[in-house]
């Protein structure tokens, strides 16, 4: 990987990073569904002009319902539910619990495609769970105020992610990525269109909301995608998996530094368990 490639990997990671931020912040002003109905709005209207490409529209009305799968576990659930997770969690908390995809991702693909898996990725499911557990541990409520659904809310959107990244290897691996993301986007805002109508703040939201709204949308996820499509063409994707372990770091560090989060001794030993755990599940840790 090139130094000019390693940059990218670090500014994706702290986008990406920052998107919990970003939604701590807006979240309680607009609302989950609202928030995450302007993230993909704008995102899609940011890469509109693509579809003037005939390659990536013919790709698009060929594969309507695919595209609607994806928008429905790719985008639209999975960031309702962490939009909705923040309200009560820590931004830090939650890009850590966030961190646990590729261990769901392997399960799935496990059970389901029956990708076979080694006894060190066993072990890191395992270990990866472990730190799973840390994490949540004193936190895993149901009382009322409790954080339980908020957790369980957190861990429900990465497995959406580990489902759908199954499920892209499997039936939408001839597809171009960009019209994935094209079509992940435009049926994920269709899709969230009445329910965001049904919930506009009676009040308009303060202005940092409404930056961090509109950062979500241009940084956390326009530029995030374009940067994650560079990184994929030319460093290739286990390069590009380092970013899943990069991010909770900086989500932690803007919730502590932006929003005066606590940083525990729990938090960090419970993240560096579950960042192993996931390190040996997708083999960036070589084991034979």
């Amino acid at each position: 990987m090139s130094l000019l490639d390693f940059f990218k990997l670090i500014l994706l990671s702290a986008i990406w990073g920052g998107s919990f931020l970003f939604m701590r912040v807006a979240a309680p002003e607009f609302g989950p569904i609202v928030l995450v109905w302007l993230r993909v709005a704008i995102a899609s209207l940011l890469f509109s002009p693509l579809l003037f490409k005939r390659s990536i529209l013919k790709e698009l009305c060929a594969n309507p319902g695919k595209m609607f799968i994806v928008g429905i576990f790719n985008a639209a659930v999975p960031w309702c539910l962490l939009a909705y997770a923040v309200l009560s969690l820590e931004a830090g908390f939650t890009s850590l619990l966030n961190a646990a995809t590729p261990i769901f991702a392997a399960l799935i693909g496990f059970c389901w495609l029956r990708i076979p898996l080694t006894r060190w990725q066993i072990l890191g499911l395992i270990i990866g769970c472990s730190g799973v557990a840390i994490l949540a541990g004193d936190q895993l409520s149901f009382k009322e105020g409790g954080s339980g659904p908020s957790i369980l809310a957190a861990l429900g959107a990465t497995i959406c992610y580990g489902w759908v990244s199954q499920y892209i290897k499997r039936h939408m691996g001839d597809l171009s990525p960009w019209s994935i993301t094209i079509g992940n986007l435009f049926t994920a805002t269709l899709l969230l269109t009445p329910f965001a109508i049904t919930r506009i703040p009676e009040q308009l939201p303060s202005w940092p909301s409404i930056g961090c709204a509109v950062a979500l949308a241009v940084l956390s996820t326009a530029l995030a995608f374009l940067l994650l499509f560079d990184l994929l063409s030319r460093s290739g994707a286990t390069a590009t998996t380092t970013v899943t372990f990069i991010i909770p770091i900086f989500g932690v560090l803007f919730g502590a530094v932006f929003l005066t989060e606590d940083v525990t001794i729990r938090i960090i030993s419970g993240m560096a368990v579950a960042l192993t755990g996931a390190a040996l599940t997708t083999k960036l840790i070589p084991r034979n």
